[in-house]
Order: structure tokens, then sequence, then C-alpha cells
């Protein structure tokens, strides 16, 4: 099952307010949210971490707002780590079934833990986001989302 099917079965099974839209790919945040017709600050970018240090080796789904840049200090210290990384692209497809700038906001793996950063969810009604494909995207009811999707809130952006 690809991981867009994944993602709408689950939001389907939840009954989360949700659309769905085809569009062109594109990978910048700017073009899509245009597309979209939403927000840039809306969209929910979704970075896959390798965190070490402290005898910890954990992978990380670090999402926040796409008009943001990720403090990959901060999302360390989220799961008790010293140091942070972006994964290599085929730990991303390994962990995600997708490739950058596809990664939805949700988690389908066992190693792969979710932080979110709450200005996210505090700002916007809706989100959205790829939906594991860089041609299908998501609007989804930010109440679903912090309902459904289990996650740590903590502050991971710069500044």
């Amino acid at each position: 099952m690809s991981t867009f099917e994944r993602l709408t079965s689950l939001l389907d099974s939840q009954k989360a307010r949700y659309t769905v839209m085809e569009h062109v790919p594109t990978g910048k945040c700017e073009e899509v949210a245009a597309i979209r017709g939403t927000e840039v600050g809306q969209g929910a970018k979704a970075l896959v971490c390798h965190v070490k240090g402290n005898g910890l080796k954990q992978y990380v789904l670090a999402v926040l707002p796409a008009d943001q840049q990720a403090d990959l200090g901060k999302v360390a210290q989220a799961v008790g780590g010293l140091r942070a990384s972006l994964a290599s692209p085929a730990e991303v497809d390994r962990l995600t079934g997708c490739v950058f700038g596809a990664i939805p906001p949700f988690s389908f793996h066992d190693e792969l833990k979710v932080v979110v950063d709450p200005t996210l969810c505090e700002r916007n009604a809706e989100i959205a986001f790829n939906a594991g494909l860089l041609e299908k995207s998501m609007v989804l009811d930010v109440e679903d989302y912090q309902r459904i999707c289990r996650f740590v809130r903590v502050s991971i952006v710069r500044g």
C-alpha cells in the first residue's frame, strides 16, 4: 500500500475533515501553496532527521510551518539526543516511502518518531501538505491532525 493510500485510509477511518487535490509536481513551498490556494505558513514541512548522541540513534520526523527553518539542535534535544542531521534519500525512502518534498506529517514506521512545532497547529485552522506524492496535496483540519497523529509537541524552529 502506498503512503497516499495509507494516509487516506487512516484519515477516512478517523472521519477526518480533509480535501485532496492533484497538481503539477513541485518541490517549492511557495509554488505549491499558490497552487493549493493556501498560505505558505499553513504548509506542514516534514523533515526526516537522524538524531545521535547520549547513546541514542533515533529517526525523527520534524514537522514545522513551511515558512520557518528547522533548528536541528532543538530537534535532537526534543528526543534526548545531542545532534541531528537530515536523513539520506535512501533512509527517507525506507522510513516514509516518499521522496523529499512529498513527505506527509504522519509516520507509518515504528522507527520514525513525530515531533511537531506548536506554531503549526496554533496559527492555522487547516494545514496543507504533500500526501506522499509530489503531485497530490491534502488540506486537513488541524483539530483532526492533532487528534489522529501521535506526536511530541516541542519548539523546533530557528529563532
